[in-house]
């Protein structure tokens, strides 16, 4: 027992003696790498000056091959152990203005992320420097910024943008030193017609903490950075605000008609995470008294006094996204939206938007002031839950999702604002409005001779216009989610708004209580009003219907049915064929064009005739009319005889582009659609050529000349149609957009013929 334990001792020994040795040999190991270090170190320190030229001339050389550029630096050596000083920088791109210089810079790196292949900056100094961008002359001195480098590296792989983004918010951060100091940087943008300038005063970053005064435009307004600056840490927390007047982006609205300010915006970062094949961009942005004001969007200033968003960004290898744990705060309402684009293999556009259930009266309460006009000052009760589900694959956009639901729990209007909703329940006064201003008021009830109740209405006109304009309007709740969804595809397949989704009741509100301006602040108006209105019973299909018969306009100051029935035909509104009230129908979505669907004689153009067998098959197939092979009263229509001299010469095919000119902003008139040719029954027989089809083949045969000889009859056509263009009264921006607007229909019509 006791040997036994004497030879445990003895290899507990041997052991030690082992491990010391070992010991031993990793101190030698590591004293090595640390002289060897020390060494590389040494010769690194006294050869650094001469490294440090050489990655000057490298890069004055690069500048110059890659970008044209002639990089100057007066001096340039070490300040200590990791710091350089530089001395008046130019940099001067070729047979262009000066673009930037520099009298003083330093710059120092942190030494520890240097070993591993970071270059984090730890100081920065910058003193008297001006950066000068211009644009003169259609000539920039800024333009090789947008030139294309040709990638040698490229192997056809797709980017990961997850990667991607992380590297560049990296790259991005580490720049931005623990400790800067920044005196009289000075930043101009000239133009031929306009200049820019921007002083930074002084702009300092010490221990974490920004502070900067800048002065703008000379004095016109001083600005301020100021906050949290931890950039390694990614953690940024910093507030852009004037000295006592709103921070304003005068370029921005000289350049897009867009006028912004605010008193106060502010930004964070708060954390930035990468794995699983995704980049996380936790971050917030808040305003205060934010004012937007832009023609498209409405016609007045739009305020928001208080606005932010918690922006969860989420990059994937193939896609961006905000995330749906995302929150939007205005005022006293929130939701949660999710935004995602797909880049690859196909595009694909996804769009969410949930509110989850808030007291209606904080909704109303914070819309900012001048976007819902007409609505300031209801009161309302209740809750309200709004969500948005839109979905587009871009290679197949005629399936694309759209559902937009408003659901309510208890809601009522208790008092209504500015403008009463329920004004159209009794005899009011309606005042059309056209781009010259208001036209003769119209008295809408038995006062007006002209006022026809909806039981005096031919059926056939009625049947004509819900056909063409809505046909599930004694369905619908004011809204047809199928049209929105196909107007959705097209606007995207044509690359503009081109159809609209507006049903009867839309176009009813749309003419009643809102002007007539195509601001998306009017569109959005509509909405919420013809949805109180549909879903608070405010008014009935039927009272709704006999407003809208009795105020649309019919043509140039013809409004309502009763005005419109004897102006065309002199007749009453009761006694209106089924020919007249398809015609009357074909004209809602552009009242204007009227009387160019009439020949000289007072007959309908010929290619009115497909219309008309759609508007009456449509009918025919609801039983609203006899179903008929001879064009449902087309030929029948005569327009009457003291109009006739009122019709001018217009070509045909000059008509039919004046015709399908869309005054409406979102009307969406039907179009005929040609039969497909069905083949015989001696080629479904045998498969041959009949001789019905041997005499089709021989008129083919002159197809391509008599397509040709069509579209150079088409292009003539359009230079006719610039000509009637009326000019009274418009600015050169105007008839620009009519000429680009026939055109577009000429290209239309061209398409046609070739296919």
């Amino acid at each position: 027992m006791q040997r036994l334990h004497l030879n445990n001792i003895r290899l507990y020994l041997k052991n030690i003696h082992v491990n010391r040795k070992y010991l031993r040999i990793a101190g030698i190991v590591f004293a090595g790498l640390f002289l060897l270090l020390l060494i590389a170190g040494y010769i690194a320190y006294t050869k650094r000056e001469t490294l440090l030229q050489h990655e000057i001339a490298k890069a004055k050389a690069k500048a110059k091959a890659a970008y044209n550029l002639d990089l100057e630096i007066g001096s340039a050596h070490f300040v200590g152990l990791s710091t350089v000083a530089f001395s008046d920088i130019t940099i001067v791109p070729a047979q262009r203005d000066s673009l930037l210089s520099i009298k003083k810079f330093e710059v120092g790196v942190k030494l520890l992320p240097l070993l591993f292949g970071e270059v984090k900056l730890a100081d920065v100094l910058l003193q008297d420097a001006h950066l000068s961008l211009t644009d003169i002359n259609h000539i920039k001195n800024f333009d090789f910024l947008f030139k294309k480098k040709k990638d040698t590296t490229d192997t056809g792989t797709k980017v990961d943008l997850a990667e991607l983004s992380n590297n560049l918010i990296n790259q991005v951060l580490y720049k931005i030193p623990d400790n800067l100091s920044v005196s009289n940087f000075l930043l101009t943008f000239k133009t031929d017609s306009s200049s820019f300038s921007m002083l930074t005063q002084t702009a300092l970053i010490k221990n974490g903490e920004l502070n900067s005064t800048i002065n703008i435009n000379k004095g016109a307004a001083t600005w301020h950075f100021a906050g949290r600056m931890h950039p390694s840490d990614k953690d940024i927390d910093i507030k852009l605000y004037a000295d006592g007047k709103k921070v304003e982006l005068p370029f921005i609205e000289r350049r897009y008609r867009l006028k912004v300010n605010f008193d106060t915006l502010s930004a964070s970062l708060s954390k930035v995470e990468h794995g699983g094949g995704e980049t996380r961009i936790y971050s917030s942005w808040g305003v205060r008294n934010l004012l937007v004001s832009q023609p498209g969007l409405s016609s007045g200033d739009i305020v928001a006094p208080k606005a932010s968003i918690d922006a969860n960004v989420f990059v994937g290898q193939n896609y961006v996204s905000v995330d749906s744990s995302s929150l939007i705060t205005l005022k006293k309402i929130t939701a949660h939206p999710y935004i995602k684009y797909t880049l690859n293999p196909v595009k694909i556009y996804e769009l969410k938007l949930n509110t989850g259930w808030m007291d209606a009266q904080d909704l109303f309460d914070s819309f900012p002031q001048g976007f819902f006009d007409s609505l300031t000052g209801m009161q309302v009760a209740g809750k309200l839950n709004y969500s948005l589900n839109v979905f587009l694959d871009a290679a197949h956009p005629d399936d694309v999702k759209f559902d937009s639901r408003l659901r309510k729990e208890d809601f009522r209007i208790i008092r209504y604002g500015k403008t009463d909703l329920t004004r159209l329940n009794t005899v009011f006064t309606y005042t059309p409005y056209e781009k010259e201003g208001p036209m003769p008021p119209r008295l809408i009830g038995p006062q007006n001779p002209y006022f026809t109740p909806l039981d005096e209405i031919s059926p056939n006109l009625k049947y004509a216009v819900m056909t063409a304009e809505d046909p599930s309007f004694y369905t619908n709740r004011g809204f047809v989610e199928e049209s929105i969804r196909k107007s959705l595809a097209t606007d995207y397949k044509e690359k503009k708004f081109k159809r609209g989704g507006s049903t009867i009741s839309m176009q009813l509100v749309k003419n009643t209580f809102l002007n007539r301006e195509k601001t998306l602040a009017r569109k959005i108006e509509e909405v919420l009003i013809v949805w109180m209105i549909e879903n608070n019973q405010v008014m009935t299909k039927d009272r709704m219907l006999e407003v809208y018969f009795n105020i649309i306009e019919w043509g140039h100051n013809v409004y309502g049915i009763g005005e419109a029935s004897r102006y065309y035909f002199n007749k009453t509104p009761a006694e209106l064929t089924l020919g007249e009230s398809i015609y009357l129908a074909s004209i809602v979505p552009h009242p204007k064009t009227g009387l160019y669907s009439f020949l000289p004689d007072g007959t309908l153009r010929p290619y009115l005739e497909n219309y008309f067998n759609l508007i009456g098959g449509l009918m025919a197939t609801k039983g609203q009319t006899p179903a008929d092979s001879s064009g449902y009263g087309f030929s029948a229509v005569r327009l009457k005889e003291s109009l006739r001299k009122e019709i001018a010469p217009v070509d045909t095919a000059v008509a039919d582009s004046l015709m399908r000119q869309n005054d409406d902003d979102d009307a969406q008139p039907v179009t005929a659609i040609e039969p497909e040719k069905k083949p015989t029954f001696l080629q479904r027989l045998f498969g041959k050529k009949d001789s019905v089809t041997k005499k089709e083949e021989v008129k083919q045969k002159d197809a391509k000349t008599k397509l040709k000889e069509a579209i150079e009859k088409l292009r003539d056509d359009e230079k006719k149609k610039e000509l009637l263009i009326d000019t009274a009264g418009k600015t050169r921006k105007d008839i620009r957009q009519e000429k680009r607007r026939l055109r577009d229909e000429e290209k239309d019509q061209e398409k046609a013929l070739k296919g």
